[in-house]
């Protein structure tokens, strides 16, 4: 099928766990049904995973944009996500490093729709998911409307991680979690700050990104 690459040849590092075990028979089941999915569906998920949290900052503007006119703390709310985001990042980033799990595509001998990543490139958790999760749910606490898009769309883009080959349903289902509980915490925090926070950032240097006019 076109589009479809063979990423075994690329071997585990030798130091790497093997998370097979957990769940490698659902992540061959999800790749069995890739290969034999129309090509355009392919494209579309496999279009979807490579770009896809590109949605996620658009809906972080709109959020944004909309607060600015909704008074300092939701405003402030909403500068907060791109930060959280990030932050999420950074913890899923160092529990890479932690875990040392092999990418599936290193472990079984399986076709994929995604170029296979080099050794050291750790599986889990899966960041596209962390980011997508920590994105929707810092969103919710700005706009009901806009986290719930983002939640549907970061359910999409864990599973689609799966779907191109990239990481097993454990590394999908990690991030997902890791990314919304680290929103959850940090949008916790933001709105336990003193409530003249808002107040004295829009007074300061900020107050062109805080404040509508």
């Amino acid at each position: 099928m076109a589009g479809v690459i063979t990423a075994a040849a690329v071997p585990a590092p030798t130091e790497a766990f093997d998370g097979s075990g957990v769940d490698g028979t659902a992540y061959l089941d999800v790749v069995h049904r890739a290969q034999a999915a129309p090509t355009w569906l392919d494209h579309l998920v496999g279009g979807y995973s490579t770009y896809g949290l590109a949605l996620f900052a658009v809906l972080m503007l709109v959020a944004w944009w909309r607060a600015r006119g909704q008074g300092p703390e939701r405003a402030v709310r909403a500068l907060a996500v791109p930060l959280i985001t990030v932050a999420a990042f950074a913890v899923s980033s160092l529990l890479k490093l932690a875990v040392h799990e092999a990418r599936p595509c290193q472990s079984l001998h399986v076709t994929v729709l995604e170029a296979c990543p080099a050794p050291g490139d750790w599986s889990f958790p899966s960041n596209h998911a962390t980011l997508a999760a920590a994105a929707a749910v810092a969103l919710l606490s700005v706009s009901r409307r806009l986290g719930a898009v983002g939640l549907v769309a970061a359910v999409l883009m864990a599973f689609s991680r799966v779907w191109v080959g990239a990481h097993y349903p454990h590394d999908a289902l990690a991030g997902f979690l890791l990314g919304a509980a680290v929103a959850l915490l940090a949008t916790w925090a933001v709105r336990r700050s003193p409530a003249s926070l808002p107040e004295r950032l829009v007074r300061g240097p900020l107050r062109p990104l805080l404040a509508g006019r």
